[in-house]
């Protein structure tokens, strides 16, 4: 199911990341053994239809499922539903659903859970969008499921596979549960034990998980799952030095980002591997289309992407990272240098032309930024030095990364730009760019909404991948989106454990204790 021509590009990404980490040799496979996982923040929802945080979403996929889900090459790969069939005109979709699948509270799923649960992302995910050319959902029998679209979308089981904002399956009595506050009932092969927020959150073993058994194993986030391990404890450990010292002393199994520099104080240590995952994420600063003067000023947003210096940034964060202008991933088949003539300009002489030009006469503009990542902290504050070199009147605010996510998601904090790691995106296809739409700033933009109706309705991939040029296009040459690097994330972990592989989200079905 996905794209033509992109699935073996990506899945030559996935088997390079694979190839950094040796093998942990022959380990017999056996139950029990808790694994610590020290993340960069508190896990600050679990709610799969309303996630965008990888720290959220990490735990999230360990807990719910989809219909569909991201395979280990990036495409759409069948997971509740046994398969999908298409009809010729690209309108209707019949997922027939796996029988005896069983959620965290011992209920078997069946079509009205489906219905409930899309019913329920209608109402509450940013990325509600997705679903608005549905035209009717249909049970013809309790585990069939058919939605019908008012026009063609040749895009819409890869868009179901999305890791961000998930197409989760939840029981229908909590359809109407608010979002961000679900409670955490999935399929998944891990159900909630304890959840203290800014604190930790435990996930246990569901023994009665239903595997897929027509698999012949774990395949991304789909396929069939294995759990060994009797728990995962996720603790929120934001500074680096301190994830670091957890890991060496015994204090946790497993880190995540690792800054370059303090990744070279785990060399000689033959009991601590580092495992290194690019491309990974795009360090990427967004507008706020709707807050002035960002939103009126045309000149001036192009004036701070003038000043984007991808390496002292990137050498400021001490990050492993490759020069790249695109919006998508080098190994993406719709990779392009488009935007290479916006891309890295750091000119103070050229962004103080433009703010004459835009009229520029103070305003405050205001870039929120959070601690927890050291690349977005540190390529901000290179970024703040560089537009009071040319003149702009700019405040940083520094919150915690669970709030500067949410404020980005939902518009509010009262910023004009902010930085983000747009990580699943660039991987699986332009479809995921269309939440962009999501973010509460962009909701209405008419030259994106218009293009992707364009994309979607097309069946040539030649066709759409122009039309995804003209999109990127407009996203970097307006300064609504400006890019830095693409980066690599750095993770550590003692040896414990077998069975832990680079990917995406950290995953830890079909690992053991050794």
């Amino acid at each position: 199911m996905a794209e033509q021509g992109q699935t073996t590009l990506l899945l030559g990404a996935a088997t390079l990341a694979a190839m950094l980490l040796a093998g942990d040799g022959a380990v017999a496979q056996k139950r029990g053994g808790s694994l610590v996982y020290a993340n960069v923040s508190a896990v600050g929802t679990l709610d799969p239809q309303a996630a965008a945080a990888v720290v959220d979403l990490e735990a999230i996929h360990h807990i719910f499922e989809g219909l569909v889900e991201m395979g280990e090459d990036y495409g759409a790969k069948p997971m509740l539903a046994s398969k999908v069939d298409i009809s010729p005109d690209g309108r209707v979709f019949t997922f027939t659903l796996r029988k005896g699948v069983k959620f965290h509270n011992g209920k078997e799923m069946t079509v009205a859970d489906v219905i409930a649960s899309f019913e329920r992302y209608k109402k509450v995910s940013p990325n509600a969008p997705a679903l608005a050319d549905v035209a009717a959902m249909e049970a013809p029998d309790p585990h069939t499921f058919v939605i019908k679209l008012n026009k063609p979308n040749s895009l819409f089981v890869e868009v179901m596979k999305t890791p961000t904002y998930s197409f989760a399956i939840i029981p229908a009595e909590l359809k109407d549960q608010p979002g961000r506050e679900l409670e955490p009932v999935g399929t998944g092969p891990f159900q909630v034990q304890e959840w203290r927020k800014d604190s930790h959150l435990i996930l246990k073993r569901f023994d009665g998980y239903v595997a897929d058994e027509t698999a012949k194993g774990a395949d991304g986030y789909a396929g069939k799952k294995t759990v060994y391990l009797d728990t995962i404890r996720y603790n929120s450990v934001p500074e680096a030095n301190t994830r670091l010292a957890a890991l060496q002393t015994g204090g946790a199994d497993f880190i995540a980002t690792i800054p370059g520099d303090l990744a070279k104080r785990l060399q000689g240590r033959s009991d601590i591997k580092v495992m290194s995952v690019i491309p990974f994420c795009q360090a990427t600063f967004i507008t706020h289309a709707k807050n002035p003067p960002m939103s009126t000023n045309r000149s001036l947003r192009q004036a701070i992407a003038t000043l984007v210096d991808a390496d002292e940034m990137m050498t400021a964060a001490g990050q492993v990272w490759e020069r790249n202008p695109s919006l998508m991933f080098k190994p993406s088949y719709y990779f392009s240098e488009i935007g290479a003539s916006w891309y890295d300009r750091h000119s103070v002489d050229k962004a103080k032309a433009l703010l004459k030009q835009g009229g520029y006469a103070g305003e405050k503009v205001v870039l929120e930024t959070n601690a927890n990542y050291a690349y977005m902290r540190d390529s901000s504050q290179v970024l703040v030095e560089q537009m009071k070199a040319a003149g702009i009147n700019i405040e940083l605010k520094m919150v915690d990364w669970t709030t500067n996510q949410a404020d980005l998601s939902k518009g509010t904090g009262g910023w004009n730009m902010t930085i983000t790691g747009l990580c699943s995106g660039p991987l699986l296809g332009p479809q995921q760019w269309r939440l962009s739409l999501a973010f509460a700033q962009n909701a209405d933009d008419p030259v994106v909404t218009e293009g992707y109706a364009k994309m979607f309705a097309t069946t040539d991939p030649a066709e759409r991948k122009k039309i995804w040029q003209g999109i990127e296009k407009y996203f970097i040459e307006e300064g609504y989106m400006m890019k830095v690097a693409d980066i690599a994330d750095l993770r550590g972990m003692n040896d414990k454990f077998v069975g832990i592989k680079p990917y995406y989200m950290q995953r830890f079905w079909d690992v053991w204790a050794k």
